[in-house]
């Protein structure tokens, strides 16, 4: 079995408009769609069992990725780690991630407000009431979901070890 990689990054690393179209598609088939977001420098273990969880919640998922001049911005000038065509490939690789959107603002609301998503999506360290997005969500009849991350992962702890043990 061969696996054309580009045919499976290029049909899941989209654009707003197309994205867009292809979320009301899907939700005009039934299927429940799933958005979250994040940086996802380093792609550890902590994200993936993040993101397969997300990805159980419904029958899609979309992940709005910060752009690098947003990474920059939030984590600093050391930041990212991986540029943002590395990262959403990396994404794209996961069977269980159907789009992936980058964005260039500090939070995904343009993204959330434009598609309205059936499930939005975070960490269980943001309280519902301060999940960028989650008064649209909601006010257009979705839900907003924590998800616990699994303990002793973060892309910055594992960038800190890499840093003291070079040094």
């Amino acid at each position: 079995m061969r696996i054309d990689l580009e045919k499976i990054l290029t049909g899941k690393i989209t654009d707003l408009p197309t994205l867009k179209s292809r979320l009301r598609s899907w939700q005009n088939a039934g299927e429940k769609v799933v958005f979250t977001n994040g940086v996802f420098d380093l792609l550890h273990i902590g994200h993936i069992t993040y993101l397969a969880k997300a990805a159980e919640l419904g029958d899609k998922l979309i992940i709005g990725l910060n752009a690098d001049s947003s990474v920059k911005r939030i984590k600093g000038e050391s930041r990212p780690v991986n540029d943002q065509n590395s990262r959403a490939a990396l994404l794209a690789a996961l069977f269980f991630v159907d789009a992936i959107v980058v964005f260039e603002e500090d939070t995904p609301l343009n993204l959330i407000s434009t598609l309205l998503p059936d499930i939005l999506v975070k960490g269980a360290d943001y309280a519902v009431e301060n999940i960028v997005g989650a008064k649209e969500v909601i006010a257009n009849g979705g839900e907003v979901k924590t998800i616990n991350f699994v303990e002793g992962y973060s892309s910055t702890s594992i960038i800190e070890r890499i840093r003291k043990q070079i040094t």
